[in-house]
C-alpha cells in the first residue's frame, strides 16, 4: 500500500522512536487522514523487524473496532480476532474495563504492541482519579505494554482532564505530541476535503415582548433555550432544505454523495426523516437503542440512499467516505463533538471530483465560538457571510416556497416550490415546549448563512 508522506515520516520516526528506547509514541491526526493505515504499518514494520510478538488495538465504538479490525489485518495479512494464529486482537475500552474474564498477563510474557485508537477517551493521569476507562490503561496496560502507540484527531478533553498516558508542558499545560499532523496540513496535501461549515442565523428573533438580531443574542440575554430552536418547524426547515440542495450539488460531481443529520433525539429524528421524505430524499435512521444499527451503518457505506439519521451514532471514527454534507443539530455543543461530526464529512475517495465537506447548523453561541477557533487554527482563512438572496437576504416567508416579485431567489430546496409540502402552521407564533414551560418566540425576520470557509477558491 502506498502511504501518504505524512503516514510516511510518521512511520520512520515512530520506529526510530522506539529503537532508541521510547516506550510510548503519541500522535497527533486530524480526522479523515489515515491514522489506522500509519498504526497498522508501523505494526508490520516492527513485525518484520522481531520487535514485537503481538498487537493489541483498542478502540471506542464497535464501528471503529471493525475498520481497524479489517485495516490491520489486510495490512498485516494475518487475522485480529484475537484467536490462534492471529497477529493480534482489537478491544472495546468498555471490554476493558468491565471484563471479568480477561487475562491481561501476557503483556508481560511477550512482547506487545498496544494501539490505542482516540485516546482522549480516557482520562486521568492517577488511577485513583481517572475514569473507568483511563484507570484500566494505566493500571492494565501501561505498566505492562512492551510499546504503546497512542492517537487522537482531537487532543483534549471536554471536561478539560488529561488525556491518560499523555505528557503535558508546563506552564500552559500543553499536550506534548510525537508527531502532529492537522487540518490545515492535510488539506494541502490533498489528503482531506476543504470544511465549510454554514451556520443558519435570522436578524429578528422576537422572545415574549423583545426583539434580537441575532440567534446568538437571543439565548445569551433571553429565556430562549437551543432545544427551542432546534424543535422549530420553520428553522428546521430552513436549514435542512439548504443541506439537502447542497446535497444534490455534490451528487452532480459525486453521483454516490451522502448526507448525515446528527439528531438530538429518536423523536426529532424520526420528524427529520418525515421532512426529508417531504424533500423527497430517501434515509435511514440509526439509533443508540437499535440493535442493528452497526449493520445498517455498514450498509450505508455502500448504498445509494442519501441520507444517514443518527441518535448517539456516527460521531466519530466511522468511516463512510461517502458522506459529503452533514446537518449538525445535536443538543451536545462541546468543540471536542463539533470536530469530531465535522471530520466525517472530510474524508477523501480516490478518483472523484472530492471538493468539499459542508457542515449546516445554527449560528449558536457556542457553535459560533468553534467555527471561529477552527479558522483560527489555519492560516489563509476566509470568513464570508453569504447572502440567501442575491443583494438582500430570504424572508422566513420564502423558505415555504414563494417568490419576491423580480427577485432573482430560489427557494433552498432542489424541488420546485409546489412540489414540496410545507410541515409547519402558517401561523408565524411557533411555540415550542420543554418540560411544563412553553416559550413564544417568532422568526419574524431575514435569514443568514455565516460561512466558515477555510482554503476555498470561492
Amino acid at each position: 500500500m502506498q502511504l501518504r508522506h505524512w503516514q510516511a515520516s510518521c512511520v520512520d520516526l515512530a520506529l526510530n522512536r522506539f529503537s532508541a528506547g521510547q516506550k510510548h509514541f503519541f500522535v497527533l491526526a486530524t480526522p479523515g487522514a489515515g491514522k489506522t493505515v500509519m498504526a497498522a504499518t508501523v505494526a508490520k514494520e516492527l513485525f518484520s523487524k522481531g520487535v514485537i510478538d503481538y498487537v493489541v488495538c483498542f478502540a471506542p465504538s464497535i464501528s471503529v473496532l471493525d475498520g481497524m479490525r479489517s485495516t490491520f489485518s489486510s495490512i498485516l495479512n494475518r487475522p485480529m480476532h484475537g484467536q490462534l494464529g492471529a497477529a493480534g486482537g482489537v478491544f472495546s475500552y468498555q471490554y476493558l474495563a468491565s471484563s471479568k474474564t480477561a487475562d491481561w498477563s501476557f503483556l508481560e510474557k511477550y512482547r506487545v504492541l498496544v494501539v490505542f485508537d482516540e485516546i482522549h477517551h480516557c482520562s486521568g493521569d492517577d488511577p485513583d482519579l481517572a475514569n473507568a476507562w483511563g484507570r484500566e490503561v494505566l493500571l492494565t496496560i501501561g505498566q505492562h505494554a512492551n510499546l504503546i502507540l497512542s492517537m487522537t484527531g482531537t487532543p483534549w478533553r471536554s471536561d478539560s482532564t488529561k488525556i491518560s498516558l499523555a505528557t503535558y508542558i508546563d506552564p500552559d499545560n500543553t499536550i506534548k505530541c510525537d508527531y502532529s499532523y492537522g487540518i490545515a496540513e492535510a488539506i494541502r496535501d490533498g489528503v482531506c476535503r476543504r470544511p465549510m461549515v454554514t451556520l443558519i442565523d435570522n436578524d429578528q428573533l422576537k422572545v415574549a415582548n423583545e426583539t434580537y438580531e441575532s440567534l446568538s443574542s437571543a439565548i445569551k440575554n433571553s429565556e430562549l433555550r437551543y432545544s427551542e430552536v432546534l424543535r422549530n418547524d420553520e428553522a428546521l426547515m430552513f436549514l435542512m432544505s439548504a443541506a439537502v440542495k447542497q446535497l444534490a450539488r455534490a451528487r452532480l460531481e459525486h453521483e454516490n454523495a451522502g448526507g448525515l443529520v446528527v439528531a438530538s433525539s429518536v423523536e426529532e429524528a424520526v420528524r427529520i426523516q418525515m421532512l426529508l421524505c417531504d424533500f423527497r430524499q430517501s434515509s435511514i435512521l440509526v439509533s443508540y437503542k437499535d440493535p442493528n444499527a452497526h449493520k445498517k451503518i455498514n450498509m450505508f457505506k455502500t448504498m445509494t440512499t442519501q441520507w444517514i439519521i443518527s441518535i448517539g451514532m456516527v460521531s466519530e471514527g466511522t468511516d463512510i467516505p461517502r458522506l459529503r454534507v452533514c446537518a449538525h443539530l445535536s443538543l451536545i455543543r462541546t468543540e471536542l463533538f463539533f470536530r469530531q461530526v465535522l471530520g466525517r464529512v472530510l474524508r477523501l475517495i480516490p478518483g472523484i471530483v472530492n471538493g468539499h465537506g459542508w457542515l449546516f447548523s445554527f449560528a449558536e453561541p457556542s457553535l459560533l465560538e468553534f467555527a471561529e477557533r477552527l479558522q483560527q487554527d489555519i492560516p489563509d482563512k476566509i470568513l464570508k457571510v453569504e447572502k440567501v438572496r442575491g443583494a438582500t437576504e430570504a424572508s422566513s416567508s420564502e423558505i415555504r416556497g414563494g417568490k419576491e416579485p423580480n427577485s432573482g431567489y430560489e427557494a433552498p430546496s432542489i424541488l420546485n416550490a409546489d412540489n414540496w409540502k410545507c410541515t409547519q402552521s402558517e401561523n408565524t407564533d411557533n411555540t415550542s415546549e420543554i418540560g411544563n414551560n412553553a416559550l413564544l418566540f417568532r422568526l419574524q425576520g431575514q435569514y443568514r448563512q455565516k460561512v466558515f470557509s477555510i482554503f476555498s477558491d470561492v
